[in-house]
C-alpha cells in the first residue's frame, strides 16, 4: 500500500472522552474513509505509525439531521475505527507525523 494510499485511508484522530479512556486500553480511534475496509485500515496504521495491530473494529456513524438556514439537512455519514494495539505499543496523537 502506498503512502498515498494510507493518508486517504486514516483521515484524523477522534479525540473524545470516551476515545481518550480507550487510549489507555492500547486503543486509539480514528475517523477513517467510508469505503476503507479493515486489512486497508490495518496496513495504514502500521505502516504509518510503526506499531503492530492485534484487531480493528469499526462502526459507521450516522448523520444527524440539522436545520441549515431554517431548511432541514442532512450531516453526512462518516466511519469510526477502533485500532487495538499490541501490548507496550502506542501512538502520540499530539506529536503529528513525520
Amino acid at each position: 500500500m502506498g503512502r498515498e494510499k494510507m493518508y486517504q485511508t486514516i483521515l484524523s484522530p477522534v479525540v473524545t472522552e470516551k476515545a481518550t479512556a480507550l487510549n489507555e486500553q492500547s486503543q486509539v480511534t480514528f475517523k477513517v474513509a467510508i469505503t476503507a475496509t479493515k486489512p486497508e485500515i490495518k496496513a495504514a496504521v502500521e505502516g504509518l505509525f510503526g506499531v503492530n495491530v492485534l484487531a480493528v473494529n469499526t462502526l459507521v456513524v450516522k448523520g444527524k439531521s440539522k436545520r441549515f438556514k431554517g431548511r432541514p439537512g442532512q450531516r453526512s455519514d462518516w466511519k469510526k475505527a477502533m485500532v487495538k494495539l499490541a501490548e507496550g505499543q502506542s501512538i502520540d496523537l499530539t506529536t503529528g507525523l513525520a
